[in-house]
C-alpha cells in the first residue's frame, strides 16, 4: 500500500523508466503494455513531465494497446489508441506508428485475434501495465474468462458498460462489444504491474488478490504470474488485512 495517488503514479513512472532505459542498454527497444482509464493516467503525466525535464526516450519504444472498443468512429476520443496517443505518446515524443495494437475496424476480426496474439508474441512484452475493474476484470476479460484464454472478442458486461458511460455521454451511447488480449496473453509479459485507486476497487482487488483463484475474478490469475505487483493507495488496499507495497517480484 502506498499513501495515495501520487506515490503510485510516482512509483508505476519510475518503472516505466527504468524498463525503458534498461532495454536501450542492452541494445534493444523497450516495449510497454499500455492500459487506458483514470489508474495509470497520474503515472503518464509524471512521464510527460520527465521528457520535459531532459528524459530522453528511445524513439523505438513500442506501446501496446491492451484492447479496444467495437463499433466506434475512428474518431471518437474514447477510442484507446487516441487516448494513448494523446495521454501517452505524443508527450513521450513518440510517433503514433509505435502505438501498437488491436485493430477494431477489422472486416475479419477472428483473423485480428490472431495477429494480436502474433504481435505480442513478437518480443514479448517487458512491463504490462493493468488496471482492475470493480468486477475483477482485467483488459477487457469479464468474470467467467477461462485463464487460458487469448485474444477474443467480448461481449462487456454490464457493470463495464455502466462504468464506461461517463465517457460516452449515456449507457445507450457505450459500445458493446470489444476485442481484447486474452489473460493467458497477458501472463506471457515479464513483468506485470496491477494498479488501482480508491475504495470503488476495493472489494475486486481484494478478491483478486486473497480471494478463490477462479474465473470469476479475472484478475486473481494474476497469481501465477512470477512477477507481478499491486500498487495501491490506501483506499483501494482497504479491504486488504495484509499491506501490498512497492515494485519488484
Amino acid at each position: 500500500m502506498l499513501p495515495g495517488a501520487d506515490a503510485v503514479a510516482d512509483v508505476l513512472a519510475t518503472a516505466v523508466v527504468d524498463v525503458v532505459d534498461g532495454a536501450r542498454a542492452a541494445g534493444r527497444a523497450a516495449r510497454l503494455g499500455v492500459a487506458t482509464g483514470r489508474s495509470p493516467r497520474q503515472a503518464y503525466q509524471r512521464l510527460a513531465a520527465r521528457v520535459r525535464s531532459g528524459w530522453a526516450v528511445d524513439p523505438r519504444t513500442a506501446l501496446v494497446l491492451l484492447d479496444e472498443y467495437l463499433d466506434l468512429p475512428r474518431e471518437h476520443p474514447a477510442v484507446f489508441r487516441n487516448v494513448i496517443e494523446h495521454e501517452l505518446a505524443a508527450p513521450l515524443g513518440l510517433g503514433p506508428d509505435r502505438v501498437l495494437g488491436p485493430d477494431p475496424w477489422s472486416d475479419d476480426l477472428d483473423t485480428e485475434c490472431r495477429r494480436v496474439e502474433a504481435l505480442v508474441a513478437d518480443g514479448g512484452i517487458d512491463l504490462q501495465i493493468l488496471g482492475i475493474g470493480r468486477n475483477g476484470h482485467i483488459a477487457f476479460n469479464e468474470p467467467g474468462t477461462p485463464f487460458d484464454s487469448r485474444a477474443h472478442v467480448v461481449d462487456l458486461a454490464p457493470a463495464t458498460r455502466l462504468d464506461a458511460a461517463r465517457a460516452f455521454g449515456s449507457l445507450e451511447s457505450t459500445p458493446r462489444r470489444a476485442i481484447t488480449q486474452g489473460i493467458a496473453t497477458i501472463l506471457t509479459a515479464r513483468r506485470i504491474v496491477l494498479v488501482a485507486l480508491g475504495e470503488h476497487k476495493a472489494a475486486a482487488v481484494r478478491a483478486a488478490v486473497v480471494g478463490p483463484q477462479t474465473a470469476a475474478t479475472p484478475a486473481s490469475a494474476l497469481r501465477d504470474h512470477p512477477t507481478v505487483v499491486v500498487l495501491l493507495d490506501a483506499a483501494a488496499a482497504s479491504g486488504l488485512d495484509t499491506e501490498v507495497s512497492g515494485l519488484g517480484s
